[in-house]
């Protein structure tokens, strides 16, 4: 069985993305084929760095069709990297050398070689200059996609923030009818396409207990009449439930995703539940795009003390994929 490649942009150079790279090449095999972007050079330093033994098998995009390739190398399409100190802070310095790392995936997503695609940490504040909220949204504006979500990925649970990178003052004026549909048909079409089953949807309301002193009650006149019309189109959808008891043992585990109205508002509970064991996927796009569930921590440079277990997962959900 043939398996299409796996294309890792190593993201923020000042990372600790490539030693949990290396971590996860050492841990398992992978069927498909990994294609990492990134600096030949801080590639080789950071080896260096942490005593990492791997050969590197320098490859181009132009020819990469007529590679026969394996993970016994690394696989690298090289992009040249001028920063003289490559350990150094996050800033805006890495921001050419990021956008060409993702300009190089992009072509060969587009030239359908693959549809396999995993991205480094990006630091929002440098890279992405307050001009989108999350890379989420800088690769649908790449794309030209317009309907998107975010889905962070458990086998036993996962949830769907409906806003993402979003200050809690505005929460509110982007919650409508309209959004809410659009992120449960893209949840129900992901979970039959690559899981094979039908999800069960549990949905948060906005307010504490999902009740509001305010005339305006948004769980009342949009979250609940939205789920009613939804579940009339056959969608398992259910809710609002309030969020400070939606995540009770009791109660998720009788569900498949959990959807809230806010970033933190599902995240943080993700977190405490499953820590690392979780990845970041973008549903919409033209590809399968997966980000492990971690910052660039430039802190933990070179100290190799960094937890690889969520890039791991990310290679073995598409790794299983053909």
């Amino acid at each position: 069985m043939v398996y299409k490649p796996i294309i890792v942009v190593a993201g923020e150079p000042n990372s600790i993305f490539s030693e949990i790279f290396f971590k996860s090449l050492k841990s398992k095999h992978f069927r498909s084929p990994i294609i990492l972007i990134a600096s030949q050079k801080l590639i080789e330093l950071q080896m260096k760095k942490l005593n990492i033994n791997m050969k590197i098998r320098l490859i181009t995009r132009i020819n990469l069709k007529k590679y026969q390739l394996d993970n016994k190398k690394i696989n690298l399409i090289n992009v040249n990297f001028n920063q003289k100190k490559p350990f150094d802070v996050i800033s805006s310095k890495s921001n050419d050398y990021i956008k060409r790392s993702f300009d190089i995936a992009l072509k060969i997503l587009k030239e359908k070689i693959t549809y396999k695609f995993i991205n480094g940490p990006i630091s929002k504040k440098f890279f992405l200059k307050q001009k989108y909220l999350g890379i989420t949204e800088y690769l649908a504006h790449r794309t030209k996609t317009k309907n998107f979500a975010m889905l962070i990925y458990n086998k036993g649970l996962s949830v769907c923030p409906l806003t993402t990178h979003l200050p809690l003052k505005k929460v509110s004026k982007y919650i409508n009818k309209e959004t809410i549909k659009k992120k449960i048909k893209l949840l129900d079409i992901f979970f039959k396409k690559y899981l094979k089953q039908k999800p069960q949807i549990a949905v948060t309301g906005l307010n504490p207990h999902c009740e509001s002193i305010d005339a305006f009650n948004e769980d009342e006149k949009i979250i609940k009449p939205t789920i009613k019309s939804l579940s009339k189109s056959n969608y398992k959808v259910f809710g609002p439930f309030a969020a400070d008891t939606i995540f009770l043992k009791k109660n998720r585990e009788n569900f498949d995703i959990i959807v809230g109205m806010y970033h933190d508002q599902v995240l943080t509970p993700m977190k405490t539940l499953f820590e690392y064991n979780a990845v970041n996927i973008t549903l919409g796009l033209p590809f399968l795009r997966i980000s492990p569930d971690h910052g660039p921590n430039e802190k933990m440079i070179g100290k190799n003390k960094s937890n690889p277990l969520s890039l791991i997962k990310a290679l073995t959900f598409l790794d299983n994929k053909k």
